[in-house]
């Protein structure tokens, strides 16, 4: 698969099947964060693998209404770091950038593995932190859950998240968002 086909591939899928999570299956996915590009090759991220079933059970504590379908989720990954681990220019904490990137590299790595990495901000952060022991000067960003794409679609979903199965969510259209050369009132693709 190229990169192209990943990015049109990935779906942020709710319906989850169990898999098995195998030590290569969490390097496949860790290397890809490696690989990611970060300010001076600070890598400021940092994430725990949880897959161990009485460990995921008690990760439900954390999680927002309406993400119960995460109860199906085979692996979440806590997506965390701090922002003296990177660079700080001119107020600009340019850590979220570069642990976004390590989790888009991820995204499209799970997807190549035929597995659904969706994260979610619906959790509660100082929870997370309890349960997985991460120091408090840290900062919980997402949890990505990791799964495979059921063909049976959950009884759990509501009504937007049933459709959102069965057809990508709208995107917006270039002209919305793409500018050139200069910012204007009035985008153009």
């Amino acid at each position: 698969m190229d990169v192209k086909e990943a990015i049109q591939k990935r779906r942020a899928y709710r319906s989850l099947e169990p898999i098995e999570i195998t030590d290569d299956m969490i390097r496949e996915l860790g290397t890809a964060a490696q690989l990611a590009p970060s300010c001076f090759n600070n890598q400021p991220w940092k994430f725990v693998f949880v897959y161990d079933r009485e460990m995921l059970l008690k990760m439900r504590e954390a999680l927002s209404k309406g993400n119960e379908w995460i109860h199906a989720a085979s692996l979440i990954i806590a997506v965390f770091g701090k922002k003296e681990d990177d660079c700080d220019v001119k107020g600009r904490e340019y850590y979220l950038f570069d642990i976004g990137m390590a989790c888009g590299f991820i995204q499209l790595r799970a997807t190549e593995l035929d597995l659904v990495a969706h994260p979610i901000a619906g959790f509660n952060e100082d929870k997370v932190k309890e349960i997985l022991g991460i120091p408090e000067e840290m900062k919980v960003i997402t949890l990505i859950n990791v799964g495979k794409k059921s063909d049976t679609i959950s009884e759990i979903l509501s009504e937007k998240q049933v459709i959102w199965e069965k057809e990508r969510p709208e995107r917006k259209p270039l002209e919305e968002f793409v500018y050139r050369n200069r910012y204007d009132k009035e985008p153009g693709a």
